[in-house]
């Protein structure tokens, strides 16, 4: 039986900006972490769809030992139809420390992984462009005791179905976006 996780977002280091997985023994799990905005701050443009479109780098640190791979979604809760995914991306190699910027949107990146489809109908990263008001974007991470082994193009919801019972641990980075 997997060890209950619990979320943990530490905003009295902003400057850090990350936020913390605490399984219920205290003991911190993952951390995941950009260089280009911290934990609630505002995503650069150059990540968006007024700029470059361009994913953000990632780091990430305390990636259980065991996990054999790792998931990442970027989704916007606040999206006038609902939730709307901007990152699918599965399969990754746990021996990653993160992922540098401006992956291309191809379904199998040559660092390894999978790029599944994301809500504007294409694989990779589509950035933030909201319609109006800000809105928030979140980078989840995933460390799974398993490779999903899922053909490029997954949907998001097709992802955690089959991520479900194998995550060891789990981190998240929350970023904000409104239009000029």
């Amino acid at each position: 039986m997997k060890k209950a996780v619990f979320g943990l977002c530490l905003t009295i280091l902003p400057v850090l900006g990350f936020c913390l997985i605490v399984s219920a023994k205290g003991v911190t799990k993952m951390k995941i972490s950009s260089s280009a905005f911290g934990h609630e701050e505002k995503i650069p443009s150059r990540y968006t769809c007024d700029s470059q479109d361009v994913s953000p780098p990632l780091a990430w640190e305390q990636v259980p030992a065991e996990a054999k791979s790792l998931v990442l979604i970027c989704d916007d809760p606040d999206a006038p139809m609902g939730t709307w995914v901007h990152w699918v991306f599965y399969d990754i190699p746990p021996s990653l420390a993160g992922l540098p910027e401006k992956i291309a949107p191809v379904e199998r990146p040559d660092i390894g992984g999978v790029q599944g489809k994301n809500d504007f109908g294409r694989p990779g990263y589509g950035g933030p462009c909201p319609p109006s008001g800000t809105h928030r974007y979140f980078f989840k991470l995933y460390a799974l005791d398993t490779v999903l082994n899922l053909p490029p193009g997954r949907t998001k919801k097709q992802v955690l179905q089959a991520m479900e019972g194998h995550v060891l641990a789990e981190a998240v980075l929350m970023g904000t976006y409104s239009r000029r």
